[in-house]
Order: C-alpha cells, then structure tokens, then sequence
C-alpha cells in the first residue's frame, strides 16, 4: 500500500520546499544562535513554524492539561479565527486567554458581558474635547489583540452584534468613520451552558463568526493536584514571558495560505460540509463558511505538525470544531437527546476519506 502522506503532497514546485537549518545562526536571515526548524516559502520567506510549539509549552507553564484545547486556539490564530469556549466556570478559560497573551507579547483586553452593556461599551464612542472644539474618538476594548468576550451570551442581541463588523472586517465604525483593528486581532468569547435564566443564546449569524467551538472540560485527578501544587505558593501567570512578537504571528498568518490543498482534500471537505445540508436530522447545515473555515482550519494544524501540505485526517479530527456550532437539530431529534457532534460523526464515517491512486 502507499503512503498516504505521499499521495496528498503537492507536486515539487521551485516556489515552496523546506529548509532545514541545524541552527539559527545557519540562516542566512538571522544572527540568532537557537536550534530551529524552518519554513521557506514562495517570495523567499522563511518563517518558523516552530515558534507555534514554543507559544504551547509556554502557555503549559501556566496551564495544567488541555493540550489540545491550546492547539485549537493556536490552530484559530494561525487560521485569523476567532473560539467560542463554552463550559462551565472555573476551569481556566481567562487564565488560557491571558496566557495566550502574554506569550505573543500582544494586548489583552477583558469584558465581562452584563444585560446592561452597550454596543459603545465595546467598539468605543466620541467624546467632545471643550480645548480643541471638536470631537475625539475614545477606542473601546476591542483595539486589542486578544479580546475575552467573558460569558458573551448574558448581553443583549444588539451589543452582542456589535463585534460582527470586528470579528469579520477587521474594523469598527463609529458615527460614520470607520477605525482598522489592530494585528492580529483574535476573540476568545465564553458562555455557561448550566445557566438560562438571563441569558441571550447567540443567534446563527453570530455563532458563524466563530471559526471553532471548543470545550475544555474537567482535569483529571493527577492533572487536578498539579494545578494546587503550582498555584500553591505563587501564580506562574506573573512570571510568564512572551516567546513571540505579534507581527511574527501576522507574518504566520499569511505564510499559513501558501499551506497546499490537494484537490482531493478540497473534495473531501465540500462532501462532508455538502452533507450537513442534506442530512434529515439536521434544519440548517453549513454554509459556504464553514468550508472555508475547515480548509483553513486544516492549513493551520498542517503548520502546527511541521508539514507543506493539509492532509485528510486533518480534516477529520477539525470537522466537530469548527462544523458543530454551525448546525441546527430539528426539534424532534434534540428533544431525543441528539447533538450535532453524533450527526458529524455518522458524516464522517459515511463520507470516503481521498486514498492513494497510482
């Protein structure tokens, strides 16, 4: 049998191949003298997709577990996404945003979502300065580059549409004038599925800006002791250091759609997003969004495990992120207890995954 991993690489082509330096100090780009693994793209850039594994072990000095819930935030940044975490208080879910702050060296920005809260509260307003005779623009907590939207769903509909314009344009508009976000901008929104007494589900078009959906879940025992045991004396938060630089993750970005999608792959996700549509169980399956979603989604987790290429168990292990929140059950199937995560999963296992031909 073939590799698989052979059959889905793009053809050699002079613009994109890897490079393997034994050290920094052997890249003629950089005087650097730490060991690393590097990425040289069309144009000449040469970009370290390393640096991704460096932001994950230094978030896990902070963060106990959840590796896999951090290489999805990191799989939504690559990808210029946005996460919607939904689990219950208390199990780290501001601890993970701040941390994933820090260790870019970016902004972070906190806002706790009350009934009370206004659109102005977070795009920012203008403010009439008496000395110069004219109105000046007061920013909002969303010039930022990493936003918690703090239990998103407790505001009302209208200040909860006023971060469509900023999670898919990259810009607020104030009184007319509109104002460009900074890079990269990156919103990590949480809601408490336990609580529906003064809440405001987020409707479809909302939930369609979040390219993943995650939950992080209870720790294990040993992982639960560890979490006392670091926390004990002091707060590792306080000392963690950024390992990155916010136009390095802007340069990743865009080196992340020079990644290869095979046209095999690009049939396999069209399959499996086409297939939500048409499924009896299912009201409203994915939009054209959501394709581009997984595409990109599946770009980014190929940078993430060092390959030029998406291949399809990519796909199959991003299709519950980034395609369940955007499904919705008819009526009778969720009175039964079903989810949108089972019909995915019948999905995938009815649609043929791309094999090697000769």
């Amino acid at each position: 049998m073939l590799n698989q991993d052979k059959l889905l690489q793009p053809k050699p082509i002079d613009s994109l191949r890897i490079r393997v330096y034994k050290s920094q100090s052997d890249n003629p780009s950089s005087g650097r003298g730490r060991a690393a693994e590097w990425v040289k793209l069309s144009g000449g850039m040469i970009l370290n997709f390393s640096l991704c594994h460096k932001i994950v072990e230094n978030i896990s000095r902070v963060m106990v577990g959840k590796q896999q819930s951090v290489e999805l935030l990191l799989v939504a940044l690559l990808s210029d996404g946005h996460v919607l975490i939904e689990d219950i208080p208390g199990l780290g879910k501001t601890l993970l945003a701040k941390s994933l702050a820090k260790s870019i060296g970016g902004s972070f920005r906190r806002v706790q979502f009350t009934p009370d809260l206004l659109p102005a509260d977070i795009t920012g307003f203008n403010v009439y300065n008496q000395q110069k005779g004219h109105f000046t623009f007061q920013s909002g907590p969303v010039m930022t580059n990493i936003l918690l939207a703090d239990e998103i769903n407790r505001t009302i509909p209208r200040t909860q549409s006023s971060l469509l314009e900023s999670m898919e344009e990259r810009q607020v508009t104030v009184d007319g004038k509109t104002y460009p976000l900074p890079y990269p901008f990156f919103v990590m929104a949480t809601q408490n599925p336990i609580e529906l007494e003064g809440t405001f589900p987020l409707p479809e078009a909302q939930l369609d800006r979040f390219l993943l959906k995650i939950r992080l879940g209870y720790p294990e025992k040993d992982e639960e002791i560890a979490i006392m045991e670091r926390f004990q004396e002091k707060d590792p938060l306080i000392e963690l250091e950024a390992v990155a630089h916010p136009e390095e993750l802007v340069q990743l970005q865009h080196a992340r759609k020079r990644i290869h999608v095979s046209h095999p792959i690009e049939e396999y996700i069209t399959d499996i997003v086409r297939a939500t549509r048409s499924h009896p169980s299912l009201r409203l399956g994915a939009s054209p969004r959501g394709s581009l979603g997984l595409m990109r989604a599946g770009q980014a987790l190929a940078a993430l495990r060092e390959r030029e290429y998406v291949l399809p168990d990519d796909i199959k292990s991003l299709v519950l992120p980034v395609l369940a929140h955007r499904l919705i059950v008819k009526e009778e199937e969720r009175l039964r207890g079903e989810t949108p995560e089972q019909f995915l999963e019948e999905i995938i296992h009815q649609i043929p995954v791309p094999v090697p031909t000769e």
